[in-house]
C-alpha cells in the first residue's frame, strides 16, 4: 500500500497495517456487504484485503504531498496529478488505475458557496484516492450520507456516489437560479429594474462557467464510455451510463437559464434605456421652455445704454412678465403640436 523501506509487521487481524498517513482528511474502509467503516486518521491504515478504502486528503496540508506519492498501487501520473494544482477537468485510465479531476462547487459552513473547485482522484479494485484545496461539496456529502448508514460495496459504487452528490449540488443549485431569475422577471414585469443588470451579469457569468464545466464533465464521460481500448474501463461501465444522462439533461437544464438569463439582462438594458430617454425628453421640454425666456433675460442683462424699461419704475416687473409670458408661449405651442402629450 505505502512505498516505505522495511517491513511492517501484520497486525491482530491478519491484515497489514500502514503508518499514518499525515495530511489525510479521513479514511474509510468498506466492507464486501456494504457496511462502512470510519478509520481513525492519526492511526495506521489496514490493507483492504475484502473490501476497500477511501483515502481523502486535504492538500492545504503541506505534508500531504508527500504520503500521497509514497502510496503504492497507482502509476507515477495519477500521483503527480493527485497532487498537482491542475484546474482542468480530466479523466485517464492506465493498467493499474483510472485517475483525473472533476469540477465541484465549493462547500460553505452551512451551504455551498457555488463557487467552482476541483476535486482530483486515482481509483484501481480496492483504493479510490480523492484530494482537494477547498472543502467542496461532493466529498462532504459523500461523507455524510456514509455516516448516515449508507452502504458503498466497492470502489466503483463510491466513485459513482460522490460523481452524484456532484450532479446533485449542481441541481439544487440550476432550482436556485431559475426561482432568483422568477423573482427578477416579476420585478422587471413591475418595472423595477433598478439593480438587476448587476445581478443578472454575475449570474450569467456563474451560469456560463458551470455550462463550460458540465460541458466538460460530460465530454470526458463520453469518451471514456466510447473508448473500449481502456483496460479499466469494466470499472466504471456501470457508473458511466446513468451519469452522462444526467449530465446530458442537467446541462440542457443550465444552458437554458443562461439563455434566459441573458433575455432578461437584455431587457433591462432596454428598460433602462427607455427610462433614460424619458429622462432626456423632459430636460430636452424643459430647456426648449425656458430658451426664449433665458434669451430675453440675456438681453435684458446687458449693460448697453437704449434697452427697453430702463426708465421704467415697474421695469422690473415688466421684464418678468415678458420673460413668463414667452415661456408660456412655448409651453402653449409644444402643448398644441402634441410634443408634451408623446
Amino acid at each position: 500500500m505505502v512505498e516505505k523501506p522495511g517491513s511492517l509487521a501484520a497486525g491482530a487481524d491478519g491484515r497489514t497495517p500502514i503508518e499514518a498517513l499525515p495530511g489525510l482528511a479521513w479514511a474509510y474502509r468498506f466492507h464486501p456487504n456494504g457496511i462502512t467503516e470510519e478509520l481513525a486518521v492519526d492511526q495506521p491504515v489496514p490493507e483492504p484485503h475484502a473490501g476497500g478504502l477511501w483515502l481523502h486528503f486535504d492538500l492545504a496540508d503541506a505534508r500531504a504531498a508527500q504520503s500521497l506519492r509514497s502510496i503504492s498501487n497507482l502509476s507515477d501520473p495519477a500521483k503527480d496529478l493527485l497532487v498537482a494544482d491542475d484546474e482542468h477537468q480530466q479523466l485517464h485510465a492506465d493498467d493499474t488505475c483510472i485517475y483525473g479531476v472533476f469540477a465541484d462547487l465549493v462547500s460553505g459552513p452551512d451551504a455551498e458557496t457555488w463557487d467552482i473547485s476541483f476535486l482530483h482522484f486515482a481509483m484501481n479494485e480496492k483504493v479510490l484516492v480523492s484530494s482537494r484545496r477547498d472543502a467542496v461539496h461532493a466529498v462532504d456529502a459523500t461523507r455524510h450520507a456514509l455516516r448516515e448508514g449508507r452502504k458503498i460495496p466497492s470502489v466503483a459504487v463510491l466513485f459513482e456516489a460522490i460523481v452524484e452528490h456532484v450532479v446533485d449540488a449542481v441541481e439544487d443549485y440550476s432550482d436556485d437560479l431559475a426561482e432568483t431569475l422568477d423573482d427578477i422577471e416579476e420585478r422587471i414585469l413591475g418595472e423595477d429594474v433598478s439593480d438587476e443588470r448587476l445581478v443578472l451579469g454575475r449570474m450569467r457569468r456563474t451560469i456560463v462557467r458551470l455550462h463550460r464545466q458540465l460541458a466538460m464533465s460530460r465530454s470526458l464521460l463520453h469518451r471514456f464510455d466510447r473508448d473500449e481500448t481502456q483496460p479499466a474501463k469494466p470499472i466504471l461501465r456501470l457508473a458511466t451510463e446513468g451519469l452522462t444522462q444526467r449530465l446530458d439533461w442537467l446541462d440542457t437544464e443550465i444552458v437554458a437559464l443562461r439563455d434566459r438569463a441573458h433575455l432578461l439582462q437584455e431587457e433591462v438594458s432596454l428598460k433602462a434605456t427607455e427610462e433614460t430617454n424619458r429622462h432626456l425628453e423632459v430636460l430636452s421640454i424643459v430647456a426648449t421652455v425656458f430658451l426664449p425666456a433665458t434669451l430675453v433675460a440675456g438681453i435684458f442683462g446687458m449693460n448697453v445704454k437704449g434697452l427697453p424699461l430702463t426708465e421704467v419704475e415697474y421695469g422690473l416687473i415688466g421684464a418678468m412678465g415678458i420673460i413668463g409670458g414667452v415661456s408660456a408661449l412655448v409651453y402653449w405651442w409644444l402643448r398644441r403640436t402634441g410634443v408634451l402629450g408623446r
